[in-house]
């Protein structure tokens, strides 16, 4: 059988937030079996939790946020990719404000804070999602395509023209080796047209050079250049892994995905919760 996971003794991140650009607080602790991923603010009174569900998605413009109705986290992805990947299923994130840290802009903040914490094995089975038919969800020219699997595997294409970027596309199955080795530092990016009007709408305030993969009209304005020449493409995976936990169990399934982003991902997970015929419940063997 695999059996669940969580870690083995609490972890501190300090930063700044990607779109508040305030001082951003992040602990990863412990959590007893069947909890599953909960995010709480330690800084609100009586320390409200909620867990990391579609259901608790509140916004999707720019990065993924969870919230019910006495408090927000926004920018979750890029930590839950980082918990996904490393098979982590029950888990608290206290956070102290409206944001969690951005780090470099990509999951390496994360995943080191977690191996620093360790891998901590439980008694309880794990319970996969297991797609049984195929299906797909769009809008306009966007599109998932999922398809029964033995396993976590995801074919991004993304399309934007500018010369830095233009048709890209990579196919991963994700293991803990794959993530680390290829998707891991993948940083967030943005264009420094649109970074005025990100502003005045409360977002982006906290971006720089130093998290995020900035463009201008025809180039990368980054001193140090592009981590991976398809750089852009490994960071929709990674925050394509990161929407995919607010499932609440781990999936198996195949994903191909046209330009998607947290919007069309956050439906087609709702869609599959909504619809039982298309999904079983799962423990696997060992084999």
């Amino acid at each position: 059988m695999f059996f669940q996971n969580t870690i083995k003794s609490s972890v501190e991140i300090n930063g700044i937030g990607l779109h508040t650009g305030k001082e951003a607080f992040l602990a990863f602790h412990p959590a007893p079996e069947n909890t599953g991923i909960h995010i709480q603010r330690s800084d609100l009174p009586n320390k409200p939790s909620l867990p990391v569900k579609a259901k608790h998605v509140q916004a999707t413009q720019m990065a993924t946020t969870i919230g019910g109705d006495f408090f927000r986290v926004s920018t979750v992805e890029h930590c839950l990719s980082a918990v996904t990947a490393l098979q982590i299923d029950n888990i608290i994130l206290e956070v102290r404000g409206p944001e969690i840290p951005v780090g470099d802009g990509s999951a390496q903040i994360f995943w080191d804070a977690l191996n620093n914490a360790g891998i901590q094995q439980q008694n309880q089975p794990k319970k996969f999602v297991f797609i049984k038919e195929p299906f797909e969800i769009s809008d306009g020219d966007k599109w998932v395509k999922v398809k029964p699997y033995n396993g976590l595997k995801i074919d991004c294409i993304i399309d934007f023209e500018h010369p830095s970027i233009g048709l890209q596309k990579m196919s991963l199955e994700l293991t803990a080796e794959n993530f680390k080795n290829q998707i891991l530092k993948a940083r967030t990016f943005g264009f420094l047209k649109d970074v005025e009007a990100l502003k005045a709408a409360g977002l982006a305030l906290g971006g720089s050079l130093d998290n995020a993969i900035v463009m201008d009209d025809s180039s990368v304005l980054n001193p140090g250049g592009l981590r991976f020449e398809d750089e852009f493409v490994r960071h929709k995976i990674l925050d394509a892994i990161g929407d995919l936990a607010t499932l609440g169990m781990p999936i198996l399934a195949h994903f191909e995905m046209y330009k998607s982003g947290h919007d069309l991902l956050n439906k087609l997970i709702k869609k599959i919760l909504a619809n039982p015929n298309l999904y079983k419940e799962v423990e696997l063997g060992e084999a």
